[in-house]
């Protein structure tokens, strides 16, 4: 047989098997699914059947980068994603032409002044320069960016000491923080150890602000930069137990002795779940493990609430417990039922002398890395109508100044967070605008450990995509430009500190364009 004859047999055996192996493939998938029982549109339409499902597998990335409206995607638009992505690569947050806010819909509007304060009014400590990377764009076509890294000398945006926010100030060891930004609760092993890693060090290279451990523990990744932390206690106690499940006060102490978890905070609910925390057994690798006194690679599920407290007076006596062992401020994280709830904590603290030194408050609107949609959707008040209230009945019961509010749920941007400081909140705190800022593309992935982005999962290979000396930077210029903006709106005020936004500062607008101060 002849080259030429041999390379033509060749051909023809390609072109068969390209032809063939597909039918052979339908066929069986034909035959396989006229006969399965599970699904009745594949027993009856096969073919479609499959690409009905394929399509309805790629639909919500399909939705999320050519369909949706830049403000329509939920839990956040592609609007509200991209203002937590660039200020975080390139240290800016300017647009150009106009804002895509539908100002025909009802919302809240930030009160501007007549007379703004000039930049060097403004009482803000930027003495001592960050250290820092951003990236400058050197062209862009339609399929390639060209751009460069550089350092830059960054201006922290600090509360000077004498406007800093005490939490404790009778504890033996206050909590004094610098800045009104914070990371809310997030734990190793909901989070990997890379975006654990990433934040702590990011956070602590912006200097002044906090990182909560969430209920998973204190792990060294959350240790590994110079944040300051708040030691979440959950229900299921992990970091603070013994193997029997009981609260372990020498654990308190070990945790309390460094110099750098400045205060603890018991979880009693969050935004998107009224209950204990999930973990998914996958996650739990044998580190995760032994920082939660717990059984590798099985899936943890929280009670429901503590087993030490059942009421008010039983919550407050443990709080004086953790209180006098630690010598630092102890705090609650709550979401808001009613106009009740708050009522009758601000009434216990006044007729006790007791209580929190902060309540942090999550919205209904908060985020999860696992949760159920009827108590995700439906359950708690979101974070505006709650701060409202609580902050109306601490003043009423005559406890607010004892005690601070951290607020959370979808502050991902200056203006939003400044208004919630104007409803009453002390502090702001945030958790998917920090998870966004290290990687994560919200591929709502976050409960399979199967994470593209390497953030919300444990598994080594998915991990290695985040690297640590890359989005550390990211972390720290979100939030050097959140503080920024917060203390810009400040002067768009009149005011020469965020710290002075008050409700009368914020006015809501109405389908019909009435317009109404929240005071």
């Amino acid at each position: 047989m002849s080259f030429l004859e041999e390379l033509s047999l060749t051909t023809m055996l390609i072109i068969s098997a390209v032809i063939v192996i597909p039918i052979l493939a339908i066929l069986y998938v034909y035959l396989f699914d006229r006969k399965q029982k599970q699904h009745a549109i594949l027993r009856n339409y096969p073919i479609l059947g499959r690409i009905r499902y394929m399509i309805e597998k790629v639909g919500p990335e399909f939705r999320q980068y050519l369909f949706d409206n830049d403000n329509d995607g939920k839990p956040f638009s592609r609007e509200d994603y991209l203002h937590m992505v660039l200020p975080g690569k390139y240290l800016k947050s300017v647009i150009g032409f106009g804002s895509k806010r539908d100002f025909d819909a009802p919302g809240y509007y930030l009160r501007n002044s007549m007379f703004t304060k000039q930049n060097e009014e403004m009482r803000v400590d930027n003495q001592r320069k960050v250290d820092s990377m951003r990236y400058i764009v050197d062209g862009e076509g339609l399929f390639s960016r060209r751009e460069h890294r550089e350092e830059v000398a960054a201006d922290p945006w600090l509360l000077p000491d004498e406007d800093a926010v005490v939490i404790g100030p009778d504890c033996k060891h206050p909590f004094r923080v610098h800045s009104l930004l914070g990371q809310s609760a997030m734990s190793y092993g909901a989070l990997g150890e890379n975006a654990i890693t990433a934040l702590s060090k990011g956070i602590g290279m912006a200097t002044g602000a906090w990182m909560n451990t969430g209920e998973g523990g204190l792990s060294p990744h959350h240790l590994a930069g110079d944040a300051d932390i708040i030691a979440q206690i959950g229900s299921g106690l992990f970091g603070f137990r013994t193997s029997e499940g009981e609260f372990d006060w020498n654990l308190l102490t070990e945790k309390a002795e460094n110099p750098k978890v400045r205060a603890f905070e018991l979880k009693l609910a969050q935004g998107a779940k009224m209950r204990g925390g999930h973990v998914e057994g996958s996650k739990v690798t044998e580190e995760i493990a032994m920082i939660r006194n717990v059984t590798p690679f099985k899936t943890i599920n929280s009670p429901n609430r503590f087993h030490q407290f059942d009421d008010f007076p039983s919550m407050f006596s443990f709080i004086e417990q953790i209180r006098s062992h630690s010598g630092k401020p102890v705090g609650i994280k709550i979401v808001i039922g009613g106009i009740s709830d708050a009522e009758e904590l601000a009434s216990f603290m006044k007729e006790t002398g007791m209580g929190p030194d902060f309540v942090s408050v999550d919205g209904s609107e908060g985020g999860s890395g696992a949760t159920y949609q009827d108590l995700a959707d439906s359950v708690g008040l979101p974070i505006r109508s709650a701060l409202i209230i609580l902050d109306d009945a601490l003043r009423k019961y005559e406890v607010r100044d004892r005690v601070k509010i951290i607020a959370s749920g979808k502050m991902t941007t200056p203006d939003k967070a400044a208004i919630a400081l104007a409803m009453g909140a002390d502090l702001v705190q945030i958790a998917r605008g920090f998870m966004i800022s290290v990687g994560c593309i919200m591929a709502q992935r976050c409960h399979t450990n199967e994470c593209p982005a390497g953030v919300a999962t444990t598994d080594p290979h998915l991990q290695r995509g985040l690297v640590v000396e890359e989005k550390k930077y990211r972390v720290t210029n979100y939030i050097l430009t959140m503080r920024e903006g917060l203390f810009r709106i400040a002067a768009a005020a009149g005011l020469d500190s965020p710290t002075k936004l008050e409700r009368h500062h914020v006015f809501y607008k109405d389908e019909r364009g009435r317009v109404t101060p929240i005071e």
